[in-house]
């Protein structure tokens, strides 16, 4: 095992990754800054597969009150409302800083303002967008600034294994890594470390993540003992791709800008059903989209390959083959018409709303350890709005970026690890190599249909309950379960058996949280019980690993800003 001293450690090269390192460089570049990415960076994760936009209040008519009550009302008022705030306000800051600063172009309005389109569950069209490859666009820019700043060390093809605490347990003292290509063990001591890994819900059988996610951060962060929040919010975006099984394609999402626009969504009867759901229609937020075409397959009103339609060609083919090129051509790669005919879409797991307990500053309860992105729990609550996530990347990742030059300043030393914990979390990566050889991909197959059909888009007990019988069944066979090849060296077997067993870990709390929340927000919704309950007496789930077993919490929500009830009165204009 090598091991490695730097300043600050960034796993995770998305949005909240790389403005971090923007932030933390300019902040102090004499610091040592390293980033560390599960693939290739700029090439990997999910902010560059975003599509829709970045919310922000820029317009006369839009005020950032009306984008931090879209979010709360959005989130069934359980976000944080001080993390949201801080979203609402910093997004106004970080998206001209994306101009000015990191070169983005976004799309423009005749009088030269930033275009902002329509997305679902907002009350104003504030998404602002590079068309429909708005990810690529940050990405490609936040990678062009981070390669041209030699001082922020990389280390790509880098598999975060574990948190390592210092030797008293009273902070962090660095990250267990693996190299991908060498398979050599790397400890890297860090004065503050960034969790930027995103969440990525891939263990559901229709899901739109890239696929080097798989829960790492989360599952690292359990181990460590830190407390997880909301993580029975798995959000299912309603038009996923459905090209048929035999296809990696099916999934991929087809952004909320088509519904937007006022594409509508048909069942196999050829019905406009979404009017029977919600009188907003396609433009309902996702969870009621989704949970409209969920029944509809239930009820067997499908399209051939067991979803439903979603039509734009009465928009006009020529529009809607310019306003959303990136998704025709994607379809067209997939045997369909976006911009003339019918394209099938199924509900697809798409974010968590769920993640690590942390404050405003990005600081956990782990001194040493902040966090941002997806892996940050509280922010969206029971809902994110389309467009709310990559802002949430980019305006946390900065805050994380000052917060760490700052903790370090006042914590300028590096603390010795605990050495035991090291050696086991070694072994418990080499686990595999100790089994006989077994079926990965079977086991990671079941796992797809468990988290599909029992913790999925609506929720019971049996369901639950089953479904954590099955994944507690599920792991304990990949436990017994081997890689055939003893070379570490670009082990894709080994990477998808400890991919797995993150998922398998996350998904537990999954299960678990959704059995303790007995009542319907948002994303989660429990047939046994659909009625959201009492909105003044707001609680969020809580769950901790202790000594080996779940401890799961309910803890009540602090309206701090604003209650059920009340709307927060303008009270400020957004920067022009």
């Amino acid at each position: 095992m090598e091991r490695i001293t730097t300043d600050i450690l960034i796993l995770g090269s998305g949005g909240a990754g790389l403005f971090a390192a923007l932030h933390a460089h300019a902040a102090n570049p004499d610091l040592n800054i390293t980033l560390a990415t599960k693939g290739l960076l700029g090439k990997c994760g999910c902010t560059r597969m975003v599509q829709g936009g970045y919310n922000v209040a820029l317009n006369p008519g839009d005020s950032i009150e009306r984008h931090f009550m879209d979010t709360i009302e959005g989130g069934k008022w359980l976000p944080h409302q001080e993390l949201a705030w801080t979203l609402v306000n910093k997004a106004v800051e970080r998206v001209q800083e994306l101009e000015n600063e990191i070169g983005c172009f976004f799309d423009r309005n005749p009088d030269g303002t930033l275009h902002g389109k329509a997305f679902a569950g907002q009350t104003f069209d504030r998404t602002v967008h590079k068309g429909d490859l708005t990810g690529i666009e940050i990405i490609s820019r936040l990678m062009e600034q981070v390669w041209a700043r030699p001082g922020i060390g990389k280390f790509e093809e880098h598999r975060a294994l574990a948190l390592i605490p210092s030797q008293d347990g009273a902070s962090l003292s660095g990250v267990l890594m693996l190299d991908i290509r060498t398979g050599t063990f790397r400890l890297i001591q860090a004065k503050a470390v960034l969790l930027a890994t995103g969440g990525g819900p891939t263990m559901y059988r229709y899901h739109t993540p890239s696929g080097d996610k798989s829960m790492d951060g989360l599952a690292m962060a359990l181990r460590a003992g830190l407390p997880l929040r909301d993580m029975e919010m798995v959000q299912f975006h309603p038009t996923g791709l459905l090209a048929g099984k035999d296809t990696r394609m099916t999934g991929t999402v087809l952004e909320e800008g088509l519904r937007g626009a006022g594409g509508h969504l048909l069942n196999g009867a050829m019905h406009r059903f979404m009017g029977d759901y919600d009188e907003r229609y396609e433009r309902a937020t996702r969870d009621i989209v989704s949970r409209g075409i969920y029944a509809e397959m239930k009820a067997g009103r499908t399209t051939p390959n067991g979803g439903v339609y979603i039509r734009m060609s009465h928009l006009g083919p020529e529009i809607v083959a310019t306003k959303f090129k990136g998704m025709v051509k994607r379809c067209h790669d997939c045997g369909f018409d976006l911009a003339g005919g019918l394209v099938e879409v199924v509900p697809t797991a798409h974010y968590l709303m769920g993640g690590i307990v942390c404050e405003v500053d990005t600081s956990t309860a782990l001194p040493g350890l902040f966090v941002a992105g997806e892996d940050a729990g509280g922010i969206h609550g029971a809902n994110r709005l389309g467009g709310n996530g990559v802002a949430n990347s980019t305006v946390f990742g900065g805050i994380a970026g000052d917060e760490m030059v700052s903790w370090i300043k006042a914590n300028p030393r590096l603390r010795a690890p605990n050495e035991d914990l090291l050696a086991e979390e070694i072994s418990r990566a080499l686990h595999p190599f100790r089994q006989p050889t077994g079926n990965v991909n079977m086991l990671r197959e079941s796992l797809l249909d468990t988290m599909w059909e029992s913790v999925g888009v609506v929720r019971d007990a049996p369901g639950l309950e089953r479904g954590l019988r099955e994944i507690d069944a599920i792991e304990t066979e990949l436990l017994q379960t081997g890689v055939p090849d003893t070379d570490r060296r670009f082990n894709m077997t080994w990477q998808d058996w400890l991919n797995l067993r993150s998922l398998c870990e996350t998904s537990r709390v999954i299960a678990y949280a959704a059995l303790t929340r007995r009542n319907s927000r948002g994303a989660h919704f429990r047939s046994d019980f659909p009625e959201p309950g009492d909105l003044a007496t707001s609680c969020y789930t809580e769950v901790c690993l202790r000594d080996g077993r779940f401890e799961v919490q309910e803890q009540p929500v602090l309206f701090t800003r604003v209650k059920p009830g009340e709307t927060l009165l303008v009270t400020s204009q957004p920067v022009e």
